[in-house]
């Protein structure tokens, strides 16, 4: 092989691996050992606390099934962009609450509840006791309907994601959304949650194992995630048909050397 014929093939190869990105970039949780089992308590999760514009699915029921129905079929009117998935059934009613800018649901007898601060066991437990009035023996049952999270950026599948409970972690919401391509920073993963009338930025690293323990590891409602693409990814869209030709003139170059030598 000629010095001419090296340097062409040489010249094709740094045309084809120069934009991509280095392996040391793409796996996840790097600092942690994976040739043996390493266990740790999970000290960073705490329930959803509910907010003004939630909205509450709330199951009621107690030894008398006439007066549960009060409540379980007397519906509240939703926002335009929120479909409520309410279920019909003598036994199983779903009725969609949805919390106020004060942070209150009404009910049909009691009124105005305030349930904004509140986790949904805290809600089922404050009901209960408003409603034993009313109720033989409550049971009441109360999750968020509209918890959903976005997922946006170098991911394959960007979108939004609902949630039927209310423990999901940022690795599952990257999972929904197809996972990082190979550009995708991820050690700079930004989290945008907003909370009590505020709007956080936090960045995230997924190379760390450190990740499991942050306070931000479990998401809350609305959250967003925002994955930014590396400049390698920017450099394939922006100019992938010129890299694409030059490929191709490098490749038709190459054949012209070989076929001289």
């Amino acid at each position: 092989m000629s010095f001419k014929h090296l340097i062409a093939i040489v010249l094709v190869a740094l045309l084809f691996f120069s934009s991509c990105t280095p392996y040391k970039n793409v796996p996840y949780f790097q600092d942690l050992k994976k040739d043996k089992i390493f266990k740790e308590k999970i000290t960073n999760f705490s329930p959803l606390i509910i907010q003004p514009g939630d909205l509450l699915a709330i199951h009621f029921s107690s030894l008398n099934h006439d007066a549960d129905a009060r409540f379980n079929y007397d519906l509240q009117p939703t926002p335009p962009n929120i479909l409520p998935s309410i279920e019909r059934s003598e036994q199983n009613a779903v009725v969609g609450y949805l919390v106020d800018k004060q942070g209150n649901i009404s009910l049909p007898l009691i009124g105005f509840v305030k349930v904004a601060g509140l986790t949904t066991a805290e809600i089922a437990s404050t009901l209960e006791t408003r409603l034993s009035e009313y109720l033989t023996k409550p049971n009441i049952n109360v999750r968020i309907q509209n918890f959903k999270i976005s997922v946006l950026g170098d991911v394959l599948h960007p979108g939004s994601f609902s949630s039927s409970g209310e423990r999901i972690t940022i690795t599952e919401a990257i999972a929904l959304a197809g996972d990082l391509t190979t550009t995708g920073i991820r050690d700079s993963v930004l989290l945008i949650r907003e909370i009590d009338g505020n709007r956080e930025f936090v960045p995230m690293n997924l190379t760390s194992k450190k990740i499991f323990n942050s306070p931000y590891f479990y998401l809350k409602n609305n959250d967003i995630i925002y994955v930014q693409p590396n400049k390698d990814r920017v450099a394939q869209s922006d100019s992938g048909l010129i890299k694409a030709s030059i490929i191709i003139s490098a490749l038709s170059v190459l054949a012209i050397i070989i076929t001289k030598l």
